[in-house]
């Protein structure tokens, strides 16, 4: 098995931006998720405003999270967001582990993807593991994967979303999408992990599945209720 693929997240339910190599810290990719759209009562996510899943989101060089180019605490960012989640909208960081649904890293395996059948970006995933039979990533939780000499813990399956259904291009929706992720996959597809040890990951370096008896501090996230406040990141 081996590293296929790396994304990270700077700007929750937006576009991911693919990389070939990213730290992971104890808490996940830096600078993954960093910021989110916010509204009047909480965050907004691709869940209810599709078309945030079609925004480009990159990360500067000195860190700081872009919007199709422009800096995600800018006034062009804010027309853009706000264009897309409504007038009231407005993005703010924060870093906390509440701001990860599950686990601070999601991965998925290349046999599972493929047997879905859909572009893989429907799943946002941070990490990519090929050479996985299809069924095989069903059999990980309560193991973990050494990757150079960072090592991830899997916690559990994934139970998907109606964000599935949005097509990551367009934004255009297709519930029959999510609609075969629960007849085919019993709902569950990709893997909810964290970082038990930190480290580099690159891609295209072997993994191996390992033992593992740790467990992670937190989980869950603002779908729990968990309240996001306003706070500092690097570049701001």
């Amino acid at each position: 098995m081996h590293l296929a693929g790396l994304w990270r997240y700077p700007i929750k339910s937006l576009a991911g931006e693919q990389l070939t190599s990213a730290a992971v810290t104890d808490d996940g990719i830096a600078g993954d998720r960093v910021v989110h759209v916010s509204g009047p009562q909480g965050p907004l996510t691709g869940r209810t405003r599709h078309s945030l899943v079609t925004l480009p989101a990159t990360t500067d060089i000195d860190g700081t999270p872009l919007l199709s180019g422009y800096r995600w605490d800018g006034p062009e960012a804010e027309v853009i967001i706000q264009a897309h989640a409504g007038d009231q909208a407005h993005l703010v960081a924060y870093n906390g582990p509440e701001r990860f649904d599950v686990l601070n890293l999601l991965v998925a395996t290349d046999g599972a993807v493929e047997a879905f059948g859909f572009d893989i970006r429907r799943l946002r995933p941070n990490l990519l593991i090929g050479g996985v039979p299809a069924d095989a990533e069903a059999t990980w939780p309560g193991r973990a994967l050494a990757i150079g000499d960072a090592l991830i813990g899997v916690h559990s399956l994934r139970q998907r979303c109606v964000v599935t259904s949005t097509d990551p291009g367009t934004g255009e929706r297709n519930p029959d999408v999510y609609r075969l992720i629960r007849r085919e996959f019993g709902g569950l597809l990709a893997l909810n992990c964290w970082v038990i040890r930190p480290g580099t990951l690159t891609v295209g370096t072997p993994v191996i599945l390992t033992n593992s008896h740790a467990e992670p501090d937190h989980i869950g996230g603002w779908i729990v209720g968990a309240p996001y406040r306003r706070c500092a990141i690097k570049g701001t």
